[in-house]
């Protein structure tokens, strides 16, 4: 996406060369650089994945041509995101009067990871280098003009940003004065001008998170004390001074959202809280008073935690609710809103639509709709006369009639837990016949689930003819807070179990060839394909580990700085190594340790920027596995980071991983 095609051949031969000869250079790349597999042993792999298959693995991870299409502030331009023959995302804005299109943004080495309208003439955008997470926030004119890194700072990551609406400044936070913890500055977005706002002090009990309101002042603070006890504060507008209004367990929830500006009460907000039901719902609340005006809205099943409000055209009133149940949710609140949601609803059936970009007269709209089948189409909306248009579908190639089902499933676990999920289904598996099976733990692991929703990858492997299972195992996010510590401590034992029973419904179904099933995930999915190879040998026909944890114990010794604010409570979540039960525990179920019990082939893939999981994770386990016989490729890019954001990166994985697939399943026979 943002190096030319030329350039990845030539510097991945490079590289080759570099890593066959580490010893004798005194390049230094992160990891072992002697461990990568080279690129011809890779390439071989391809060769098994063969068939006549109507799409390419590009049809479903090439980028689109276009994307991110955003109305500007005042309606009258439109940008986006347009790919070059290089595979590079510039930003492109386009006067929507006289048709004139210019280049605003330039992609050079690194990606651009997001951008937007600052006002209606300058655009913001953000970037880090290789993947490293130490991301910059710039902003630029129109017209590509007056470019300024607005965080150029070394080794500083950004955390958050709010653009201060009808000004030229944005509040962001950064770790610049203690790598560990966060400040909010006020940044004039056409000078550079930077004002530090707030003194984050106490590195033991530190600012977790910073409330503003919508003309940036400060009105509220979240103390992290002693990475256990979440403490609100929140201002006094007469006085000036920051009261204590709740202090709670660091696994409940008492979360602003929002200001109610709707209101003439300046102390009213929307707050996400789970203390007194097991769900999170909505709540409008008296943050002087310290007390619930009113329950806005609540699901029996599913956590709910996202409004969004009007701007100042239409007073800040609320417009809608939603969250994720089987599917995404959205709640109508205002007659504005309630109206568009009627009108496309009739248009668009039980396909999922949102609103994402509008101008501030809310004259024009920007709506994406899609699908289990539909990647995702834009369409303008005019809210006067109420007529969409369509404007961009993103990947016309993939035709919704051939994409597979991606079905919600939902059972009981060993224990009696209801777990749900959900199985995409090649049409042969609709048809009765027995399918391989691709299963597919999520990252995190805790507060993260599944949704449903075009996948490319369920949709890539149904497309060689695998079904892909995706469980959201006890600790995931969404289903009240019971479910989620359901999970703490269970990391790679009963959340695995979850995983093996999602596995034997869907063999019960008569959809799954029990001999043909393979393990494959990110991040903790990484992980729980490791822990899946070894708990349950015999299960699994292969694994595929990407950006995975594989000792628990250098996992916790390789946070990055900002992480460690945050130790007390993933020792909650995983294992306290200070407990020497809970340390025993932790080695039992790290991967390194328990290498005898791997009988299946393991593919190996890596960031080497990865600053959540370190190359030392996926290093360990590639020398473990060599080192009792095991061949066990190895992908490293070292222009990534945790996951692969590189078109030309991303495609070669898929098409290594199809190849690896094909290749055990064949064997399987």
């Amino acid at each position: 996406m943002n190096i030319k095609t030329k350039i990845i051949v030539t510097a991945q031969v490079a590289l080759s060369t570099i890593m066959m000869n580490a010893q004798n250079t005194t390049t230094k790349l992160p990891g072992d650089a002697t461990l990568p597999s080279t690129k011809a042993s890779l390439e071989k792999l391809i060769s098994y994945d063969t068939g006549n298959f109507k799409y390419k693995v590009e049809d479903y991870f090439a980028r689109p041509k276009a994307s991110q299409f955003k109305i500007s502030p005042d309606g009258n331009f439109l940008s986006y995101k347009e790919k070059d023959k290089d595979s590079k995302n510039h930003v492109y804005v386009k006067d929507l009067k006289t048709g004139k299109v210019t280049q605003a943004i330039e992609e050079k080495e690194d990606l651009v990871k997001s951008y937007g309208w600052l006002n209606k003439k300058r655009l913001f955008f953000t970037q880090d280098k290789g993947g490293n997470e130490n991301l910059h926030l710039y902003a630029a004119d129109v017209d590509g003009s007056n470019l300024k890194d607005l965080t150029p700072f070394d080794g500083v990551t950004l955390g958050s940003v709010k653009l201060i609406k009808d000004t030229d400044f944005v509040v962001v936070t950064m770790n610049k004065n203690n790598k560990q913890i966060f400040e909010p500055y006020k940044i004039n977005f056409v000078t550079g001008e930077m004002i530090q706002l707030y003194e984050n002090k106490d590195v033991n009990s530190p600012i977790d998170d910073y409330i503003f309101d919508k003309d940036g002042d400060l009105r509220g603070y979240i103390v992290l004390e002693n990475g256990l006890i979440t403490k609100t504060y929140y201002k006094d507008l007469k006085t000036g001074k920051f009261n204590l209004i709740k202090s709670t367990d660091w696994s409940d929830t008492f979360s602003i959202i929002d200001f109610n500006d709707h209101s003439k009460n300046k102390d009213e907000a929307y707050v996400v809280t789970n203390l007194d039901s097991d769900k999170a719902k909505i709540v409008l609340y008296d943050l002087k008073k310290n007390e619930a005006i009113k329950d806005v809205y609540s699901n029996p099943v599913y956590d709910v935690s996202s409004i969004r409000t009007a701007g100042k055209n239409r007073n800040y009133e609320l417009d809608y609710i939603s969250y994720n149940g089987v599917k995404s949710e959205t709640v109508p609140v205002s007659k504005f809103y309630t109206e568009i949601d009627a009108q496309l609803k009739s248009q668009f059936g039980d396909k999922e639509f949102g609103v994402v970009s509008s101008d501030d007269n809310n004259d024009k709209l920007l709506v994406v709709v899609g699908s289990d089948k539909l990647y995702g189409t834009y369409y303008e909306y005019d809210s006067k006369t109420k007529q969409t248009k369509l404007l961009y579908n993103l990947m016309p190639q993939l035709k919704e009639e051939d994409m597979a089902e991606m079905r919600p499933i939902e059972f009981k676990s060993r224990d009696g837990l209801t777990i749900y999920g959900y199985i995409t289904l090649p049409k042969a598996a609709l048809e009765g016949k027995k399918v391989p099976l691709v299963v597919n733990p999520h990252g995190g692991p805790q507060g993260i689930r599944d949704d449903w929703g075009f996948n490319p990858e369920t949709q890539l492997f149904a497309s060689r003819g695998y079904a892909t299972l995706q469980v959201n195992f006890r600790i995931s996010g969404g289903y009240g807070k019971e479910f989620q510590k359901a999970g703490y401590k269970q990391i790679g034992r009963k959340a695995m179990d979850d995983v093996e029973d999602g596995v034997k419904y869907a063999i019960q179904q008569g959809w799954v060839d029990k001999d043909k099933i393979a393990i494959y995930g990110g991040s903790h999915g990484g992980y729980a394909t490791l822990m899946g190879l070894i708990k349950t040998p015999d299960l699994y026909t292969c694994g595929v580990d990407y950006v995975g944890v594989s000792n628990i114990f250098t996992f916790f010794d390789s946070f990055p700085e900002y992480w460690k604010p945050y130790k007390e409570m993933t020792k909650q979540i995983w294992y306290d190594l200070d407990n020497p039960e809970e340390a025993k525990i932790a080695r039992e179920v790290s991967p390194v340790f328990q290498i005898d019990k791997i009988k299946k082939p393991l593919f190996v893939v890596q960031g080497a920027n990865d600053p959540r999981v370190n190359i030392n994770e996926s290093d360990q386990i590639v020398k473990a596995m060599r080192a009792k016989g095991f061949e066990t490729p190895y992908m490293v890019k070292y222009d990534e980071g945790h996951g692969f954001g590189k078109e030309p990166n991303r495609l070669e994985l898929y098409k290594y991983m199809l190849g690896f697939f094909a290749e055990n399943f064949n064997k399987s026979k």
